[in-house]
């Protein structure tokens, strides 16, 4: 419904669009291609370990305490392989962001805010992570790798868990809000019972410094991209599914 201007008198054209921030356009692209990339960089992760360690390196880092110490081994053997697979990462918790976000705008409802804030959070402290793995790095190209792991690992509660603790908290907002934003897409009936899992499992994946990636990670990361991809492909065609109301969302 038109109102008038309370400055001019015109008539002013409704504001709302089918399609809220992020838009259609960076939303569809971002609910595609964002889980795909996260879980190539998960792939890329396992992969690229497997690839710079011997079996007797393997062997040695999977007896350690943390997998800092394997990860840091398969930097000096193959440090543009691991620069490769954590780049890769790390832009995959890039475009998820408006990707979730999206997802969050077509739900709809205060349930699925909250679940899209926490799991932002979450990419968030992805996003800290990716620098001290980084920041871990560079520090064996300039000390060397038995130094850099005496430091690392020294300080490694420290540096995993941040300033305040803040990016630890902030990490806990991916298992919270996938399960929000999971239960708010089932019930507003945007995805059905098995995509709606999908998203859930794809939210209990690890987060951390230095962390080594499985199998089972990227799995999980690819039922993900079930999950949203078609999501993402009907967003631009502008043919969204219509959303069913079955059980009415919940308000806060």
């Amino acid at each position: 419904m038109n109102t008038p201007s309370p400055l001019t008198g015109a008539t002013l054209a409704p504001t709302s669009t089918p399609f809220p921030f992020p838009g259609r356009w960076i939303g569809g692209v971002t609910l595609i291609v964002g889980p795909v990339i996260m879980c190539a960089g998960y792939l890329l992760r396992y992969l690229s370990t497997v690839t710079a360690l011997t079996p007797q390196q393997q062997a040695w880092a999977e007896a350690q305490p943390f997998a800092a110490f394997g990860q840091l081994l398969a930097y000096t053997s193959a440090p543009a392989l691991l620069t490769l697979s954590y780049a890769v990462f790390a832009l995959g918790a890039l475009l998820l962001f408006p990707a979730f976000v999206a997802l969050s705008q077509q739900v709809g409802g205060h349930l699925s805010y909250w679940g899209a804030t926490l799991l932002v959070t979450g990419l968030f402290a992805r996003l800290y992570f990716a620098g001290a793995d980084q920041t871990a790095f560079q520090l064996t190209e300039v000390i060397g790798l038995d130094q850099t792991t005496s430091a690392i690992m020294k300080e490694y509660v420290d540096i995993s868990y941040g300033p305040w603790r803040v990016p630890v908290w902030a990490s806990v907002g991916q298992y919270a809000g996938s399960l929000l934003l999971a239960v708010a897409a089932w019930r507003s009936g945007l995805l059905g019972t098995a995509r709606a899992v999908m998203l859930l499992l794809a939210g209990g994946t690890w987060m951390g410094v230095l962390k080594g990636a499985s199998i089972p990670d990227v799995l999980v990361t690819g039922l993900l991209c079930v999950a949203l991809v078609p999501l993402g492909a009907r967003m631009l065609r502008n043919r969204l599914p219509t959303t069913t109301g079955r059980p009415k969302a919940l308000s806060w």
